[in-house]
């Protein structure tokens, strides 16, 4: 079953999502303007959810389109526990 994303930031293009114990979060950065600032595109990246830890970014990203960025987070829980 896909990874049901929602906007986590009212003002910022920030989705979230979480899985199996992990957390998955979508960005769009941009070079200048309001936001995350890098290279343009969508970000993708997860964490442990029950864990102070940093984030890992997702191979691939920045990703074109938020669909792409969405399937990548969509593989990850599958191969984060092992049911690949």
């Amino acid at each position: 079953m896909p990874l049901q994303f929602h906007r986590a930031i009212e003002h910022l293009e920030v989705w979230s999502a979480s899985e199996d114990g992990f957390s998955f979060v979508i960005t769009y950065e941009s070079p200048a303007g309001p936001g995350f600032h890098g290279r343009p595109g969508y970000v993708a990246s997860w964490r442990p959810l029950h864990q102070s830890r940093g984030a890992i970014k997702i191979g691939g990203s920045p990703f074109r389109t938020l669909a792409k960025a969405e399937e990548a987070c969509n593989r990850m829980p599958e191969y984060l526990t092992g049911e690949n």
